[in-house]
């Protein structure tokens, strides 16, 4: 098995004195996020996506979603008070974020842009996220992604 690395998401975690765990799943062939779940052996509710989008008013939004729904592009645009908003093109993702699609995190973003998660994720104890590259996802709680990036609770997926 390949040496893991840190990311720059577990150095920020770390940085700001956050507790994580790192998971890896690089050796496998997931690539949906329901299949980097069930990789790891973890729950697809808990285990969150993260997807960028644009506004009506040229704003980027993020979106963080259990990787088994799907956003609801209406509720996320009222979440967030806009007229509507689209996911970006994957290839404005890189330049955007710094991410590539599969491997973007909420965290270490190149801008910070307003965040919302689905509203399930008080639920947990701990949720998933990417680590910010592909094989490596963190789990903290959602007290410990909020200080590192302000997140507000919303139902944003098709219900």
């Amino acid at each position: 098995m390949p040496k893991q690395e840190k990311t720059n998401v577990m150095r920020t975690l770390e940085r700001l004195k956050i507790p994580y765990q790192e998971h890896f799943y690089g050796d496998t062939e997931a690539v949906s996020g329901v299949e980097v779940a069930a990789a790891l052996g973890e729950d697809p509710a808990r285990t969150f996506k993260t997807l960028v989008t644009v506004g009506k008013s040229k704003a980027h939004y993020v979106f963080m979603v259990p990787v088994a729904e799907e956003l609801d592009l209406k509720k996320a645009a009222a979440a967030v008070g806009e007229k509507a908003i689209e996911m970006i093109k994957s290839k404005e993702l890189l330049p955007l974020t710094g991410y590539i699609h599969g491997g973007c995190s909420p965290i270490g973003m190149k801008k910070q842009f307003r965040t919302v998660i689905h509203e399930t994720a008080p639920s947990f104890d701990t949720i998933l996220f990417s680590a910010g590259k592909i094989g490596y996802q963190v789990e903290c709680s959602l007290e410990g992604l909020r200080k590192a990036v302000p997140v507000e609770c919303a139902d944003i997926i098709v219900g």
